[in-house]
């Protein structure tokens, strides 16, 4: 097996962590504010299981998994009722907002992670700055140059802090229903936030396989920045 499978697995494991974490925030912080829906429904959990969406949880990412794309894809809307909030304005886009920082916060762990792993030795330092150059198509390069176990790890942490990036930045896209479209709703005069929230998951649909390109405009400058702080290290 080499790293290219490995990094598959890792992959997997962390997009599945991603979205419960990123669900779970939703869930946490409807409750906060009032509204108990998800959290009687169990959706306060890392449990994968209590989120996937067959599409969006197991199709998409597998795709592009195998053809080594950016991991997009979407959970099971975390139900959540507004009219148990107590702002209802305000609340709702807590609720929402909170997914995507929710998965800033994990890609920013990652990012100590790997500063640790630099900080160990003259091998952890050389794997965590070369990361960003060989990732993802040529990592069996780097795998050649040392069996050190500081490798799969420093791999692991990657993928943690890739994935949630691009899972944070895709979520505040504001296109119904992804989370960023909660705040800009809130903002259109009545008539308008009706046609825009109908647009639904045809919009949704069309951003994902359509909208390479403009991802690429989102992702790549934060990813960028995430990537030049491991390269000061």
């Amino acid at each position: 097996m080499t790293l290219q499978h490995v990094d598959i697995l890792f992959k997997l494991i962390v997009f599945l962590f991603a979205i419960s974490f990123h669900e779970s925030a939703h869930a946490w912080m409807a409750n906060r504010c009032g509204d108990p829906t998800a959290r009687m429904l169990g959706r306060i959990s890392l449990n994968p299981i209590k989120h996937i969406d067959p599409l969006g949880t197991i199709v998409l990412p597998l795709v592009a998994m195998l053809t080594h794309i950016p991991v997009l894809g979407w959970a099971k809307p975390t139900p959540v009722d507004p009219r148990n909030f107590r702002n209802q304005v305000m609340d709702d886009i807590l609720t929402s907002v909170v997914g995507p920082i929710s998965n800033f916060v994990i890609a920013s762990a990652a990012v100590l992670i790997l500063a640790a792993i630099s900080f160990t030795s003259q091998i952890g330092r050389a794997i965590v700055h070369v990361m960003p150059i060989v990732y993802p198509n040529n990592l069996d390069v780097l795998a050649a140059q040392t069996n050190s176990l500081l490798m799969p790890i420093s791999l692991l942490a990657y993928e943690l802090m890739v994935i949630n990036i691009v899972l944070g930045v895709f979520n505040l896209i504001p296109v119904p229903p992804l989370d960023g479209s909660h705040v800009l709703r809130h903002l259109l005069p009545e008539p308008v936030r009706r046609v825009y929230d109908t647009m639904g998951w045809f919009a949704l649909l069309a951003l994902v396989y359509f909208g390479g390109n403009f991802l690429g405009l989102l992702i790549f400058p934060v990813l960028g920045v995430f990537n030049s702080l491991l390269m000061k290290m």
